[in-house]
């Protein structure tokens, strides 16, 4: 074999190649999960094809669209006025997903009329939402829409998802993500959240106060009565033992008021003798005379009787 048939076999070789290649990919397709490719012939939608691996007639049929079946996500801001006419920026983020239920009439599926119905499906999702979440918040205060976001999403889901049903897609949900206030509503709304825990601190503190004052003085009360209950206690056995004493006094043959005087006595004595024994004492009981020869229970019977006399 000559060099020239030799070229002339392997150019041979790599056209035949490249033109079964060819045949192949204008062929045979294959779809990758969780897409649908739609098929049209002579610029008409013949069928749509699901994952796998799949024919088509060169140069009769083409794939007009790849349609996404995995579920997305669209974020955007809007800008609305609370019923308390506050301006607040929410952040939205709504997932969507071509409608996966299938039915043997293919211009009925969501995958058809995702493509077929809308020129730009995706701008009419976020129109749709922004409408509803622009007629939805006035409804609410500012506080509120702080609590109830969540059931304000929801129902802009279920209000949008019925509207974009009818062109192929299924709104999954829709949450209102962050909610910005101006500054100033926000500085005021920070001072009142502060002045509010301020005061509940205060509250708290006044409490205890008032218990601790409360406990206080339950335990002084308590203190007192106790002392109270000694003192009766003791002025009882006083009295019980001035009673015993006073007996065995008469019975020596000592008059009433002769006993009295010696019991006024002792108690003087024995006070005389605490403030000796106490070093911190300032008061000292002193005869009014000492040259007078009369005895200091002799002062106190002339003391107790002048009291007497007057």
């Amino acid at each position: 074999m000559t060099y020239g048939q030799l070229l002339a076999n392997i150019l041979f070789g790599g056209a035949a190649i490249a033109a079964i290649a060819f045949v192949t990919m204008m062929v045979f397709y294959i779809v990758p999960q969780q897409n649908a490719f739609i098929v049209e012939r002579f610029g008409k939608f013949h069928r749509y094809a699901l994952a796998g691996f799949h024919v088509k007639i060169p140069l009769v049929d083409r794939i007009a669209k790849t349609v996404e079946l995995r579920t997305q996500q669209l974020t955007f801001k809007i800008d609305g006025k609370t019923q308390d006419n506050v301006t607040i920026i929410c952040e939205i983020a709504a997932q969507y997903r071509v409608s996966n239920v299938l039915d043997p009439d293919p211009a009925k599926t969501g995958i058809y009329r995702s493509f077929y119905t809308l020129n730009n499906p995706i701008e009419q999702l976020e129109s749709y939402l922004t409408d509803a979440l622009r007629s939805a918040i006035p409804k609410y205060s500012l506080d509120d829409i702080f609590d109830k976001k969540d059931d304000i999403g929801r129902g802009v889901k279920n209000t949008v998802s019925s509207l974009m049903s009818e062109f192929g897609y299924d709104v999954v949900s829709t949450l209102i993500t962050r909610i910005k206030l101006p500054s100033d509503v926000e500085n005021a709304m920070n001072s009142i959240n502060s002045a509010e825990r301020e005061k509940v601190a205060a509250q708290s503190l006044a409490d205890a106060e008032r218990i601790r004052t409360v406990t206080a003085a339950k335990a002084e009360a308590d203190a007192m009565e106790q002392a109270g209950i000694g003192i009766a206690n003791q002025r009882k056995a006083i009295a019980n033992g001035i009673k015993e004493s006073l007996g065995v006094i008469k019975e020596a043959g000592v008059t009433t008021d002769e006993a009295n005087m010696l019991f006024a006595y002792t108690q003087w004595v024995d006070m005389m003798g605490g403030f000796a024994s106490n070093g911190r004492s300032a008061t000292v009981v002193l005869p009014a005379d000492f040259k007078q020869s009369t005895s200091m229970f002799e002062q106190m019977l002339v003391s107790d009787k002048t009291t007497g006399e007057n």
